[in-house]
């Protein structure tokens, strides 16, 4: 997991001009309107290592979890590629 002073200091690459996207983490209700599965099914998946595991936003009994949107489309891409090579 890269920290917040090593996502600022990456370098960009030599062969042109580097896009560096912000980390952008999303709640409950936007991943499960992204994916389109019920929040146990994706909680499931998630347990059994299936699905981006959450990111804890504090150190209190009431704080909240969100996921990475980049590391949910992946997932997203992953699955319809999968179903692509299945249908062929």
């Amino acid at each position: 997991m890269q920290t917040r002073e090593s996502f600022r200091h990456q370098t960009a690459p030599k062969s042109g001009p580097a896009e560096v996207k912000p980390v952008r983490l999303i709640r409950l209700p936007a991943v499960l309107d992204m994916i389109g599965i019920s929040r146990s099914q994706l909680y499931r998946l998630e347990s059994l290592g299936d699905f981006p595991a959450r990111v804890k936003l504090g150190s209190g009994p009431t704080s909240g979890t969100a996921w990475v949107e980049s590391e949910v489309e992946q997932w997203i891409a992953e699955r319809i590629a999968a179903a692509r090579k299945e249908a062929v």
